[in-house]
């Protein structure tokens, strides 16, 4: 069964590692590459989502008002309890997405904020992966629905 359980409130490319992010109001995501236009390149590891509420713990935690975008994940999202989406395929926009496991914070996040990386590590703040199953596109306001889950 298909329910709503969140929706789309930003997107983001990573056109050049470690270099800055870019927002867009679009994203296209197929099998073969991703999210086209980013540079990650990993078969498993295709697009990354971010909640908005553990950002903004996080950003609490570290005294910092920082932008999504400093976590350099594709996928701003509210109203998702991404943890419990491990194993499941969503429907973000167009394309279907498998959720794989964990963004592991890394040693990025303290060069952008002294602190932060430890602050994202508590109930998944870091995000969530996943691997495109069907290509499609994904825009700002975008409903996401569980399609199916294990």
């Amino acid at each position: 069964m298909r329910r709503v359980q969140g929706s789309v409130l930003a997107l983001a490319l990573r056109p050049v590692k470690s270099k800055e992010v870019i927002v867009q109001d679009t994203l296209e995501l197929s099998p073969q590459a991703g999210v086209i236009g980013d540079h990650g390149t990993s078969r498993r590891r295709q697009v990354s989502l971010l909640d908005e509420a553990s950002w903004n713990a996080a950003c609490i935690e570290v005294d910092a008002e920082l932008n999504w975008t400093t976590r350099r994940s594709n996928v701003l999202v509210s109203g998702l309890d991404l943890q419990i989406l491990v194993g499941s395929q969503i429907r973000l926009g167009s394309a279907l997405v498998e959720v794989m496991g964990e963004v592991v914070p890394c040693h990025v996040m303290d060069a952008a904020k002294e602190g932060l990386k430890h602050a994202l590590k508590p109930d998944w703040r870091g995000g969530v992966y996943g691997r495109v199953i069907e290509s499609g596109q994904v825009h700002v306001g975008d409903k996401i629905t569980v399609h199916s889950s294990q």
